[in-house]
């Protein structure tokens, strides 16, 4: 097997990361405040594109310190006070009067955030005018990836990729992903240098605080609280799979209903973070675990995770909780559990016969509900396939190998499911204009 050791070690430093907030809004936040910092004025006028998905994702959700939701009064937090060396921890820096000068703002001015119709999943544009300058800042790929910086027709920065055409379209940049295999992601975690994945360990700590938010209080939807309340009146089991769906169902309450705490991300998502981390957590504290296989179980979850999303996007109608960060988090717990290989494998393909069909609907507080399903299902599908109960090959989207069968995902979760995408946004709006 190829030696790819570094190559996914610098992936997981790029892509676990501390968050505070949803992700979609910080990222707007995260541009406005470039932008703001490059106008060096005050906005006159200010225009956000987004794409769909970006949109479809920050019109509900819960911004740290502000009962206001949505991607609105998060860009007006990047105009305040925002920070943009604090990338995607940008709303964490902001003291109580600057959110307070944030709602202000948006009662005072005219915010405009719209749909564009760019093909990537992650696209963000922001122009703001002031009376001397103009400026304009591009997101692309990865939320906090700045692309383009423009200040008064002069470039600053262009890492803006190439217009595809049919003849360049073969020059798209293969990823280190796309030839991978589920063996060889195992291997290379197993030897791994402890210290290099060491701080994956903190993911952890800031994850499960986030989860003792949602179960002292009832934040959210309640989820995590609730589930705690009926362990307590016998109406669940205490054991392992209500253990770990009652403590990542409860850091979601908590971070989708705006708790200013940051939690450690995986692939540009919290909430995937939270479903990659916590059901490892838990598995761990019911059965203790040295710090140095924990830490190897959670590079399995992060980089698998990382697999899955490089078939089904960045940003997918499924959600990506519930297929990509759960099929990631059973791996490491399989690893976790001393599971041979064609078992972790097997959980992967329990997990995709499974949740496969688990739409993304948006941030929102409501997706506490996902992650509890996903969680519950990470857990029970790694101690099923590790007593040999496994989905068998050729068994709807299940492929003759895990490899295939996740290949088999990406293309019904991308180019199947974009005409579902657009019917629930379309749903999404029309509910929202009603309301």
């Amino acid at each position: 097997m190829r030696d790819i050791r570094n190559e996914l070690v610098e992936m997981l430093k790029n892509e676990v990361k501390p968050a505070v907030g949803c992700t979609e809004p910080v990222a707007l936040a995260l541009a406005c405040a470039k932008a703001k910092e490059l106008l060096g004025e005050e906005v006159v006028e200010n225009k956000m594109l987004v794409s769909h998905n970006i949109f479809k994702n920050g019109m509900g959700v819960g911004i740290p310190g502000s009962k206001i939701l949505g991607l609105k009064v998060a860009a007006c937090m990047g105009l305040v006070g925002g920070k943009s060396a604090d990338g995607l921890s940008v709303l964490e820096g902001l003291t109580e009067e600057e959110v307070k000068e944030s709602e202000k703002y948006l009662e005072e001015h005219t915010i405009s955030v719209e749909p564009t119709e760019s093909t990537d999943k992650i696209y963000l544009e922001v122009t703001l005018k002031g009376e001397n300058h103009e400026v304009i800042v591009k997101v692309r790929g990865r939320h906090d990836n700045f692309t383009y910086l423009e200040k008064d027709g002069e470039v600053i920065l262009d890492n803006e990729p190439k217009e595809i055409t049919t003849e360049n379209k073969e020059e798209r940049k293969e990823t280190l992903m796309d030839k991978a295999t589920v063996a060889e992601i195992v291997d290379n975690v197993e030897k791994m240098n402890f210290e290099d994945i060491k701080f994956l360990l903190d993911g952890i700590k800031m994850n499960r605080a986030m989860a003792e938010i949602g179960l002292k209080e009832k934040t959210g939807v309640g989820m995590g609280y609730g589930i705690k309340q009926a362990i307590a009146d016998g109406e669940l089991g205490d054991d392992i799979v209500n253990y770990a769906m009652m403590l990542t169902s409860a850091a979601s309450d908590a971070r989708m209903s705006g708790v200013k705490m940051p939690v450690m991300s995986s692939n540009g998502s919290g909430n995937h973070g939270l479903t990659a981390i916590l059901p490892i957590a838990a598995y761990s504290e019911r059965f203790p675990q040295e710090d140095e296989r924990v830490a190897r179980a959670l590079a399995i979850s992060h980089l698998i995770t990382a697999y899955i999303k490089n078939f089904t996007g960045r940003l997918s109608p499924m959600c990506g909780c519930g297929v990509a960060a759960a099929i990631g988090c059973t791996a490491g717990l399989s690893w976790l559990m001393n599971a041979e290989l064609s078992q972790i494998e097997g959980a992967m393909e329990n997990m995709i016969a499974d949740l496969s069909g688990m739409i993304c609907d948006g941030a929102k507080p409501g997706c506490a509900c996902k992650l509890a399903t996903a969680s519950s299902a990470a857990v029970q599908n790694a101690i099923l396939a590790k007593r040999g109960c496994i989905v068998p090959g050729l068994n709807g989207i299940v492929g003759r190998s895990v490899d295939e069968s996740v290949r088999a995902l990406g293309c019904v979760g991308d180019a199947g499911m974009s005409v579902t995408d657009e019917v629930i946004l379309d749903v999404m709006n029309e509910m929202n204009k009603a309301n």
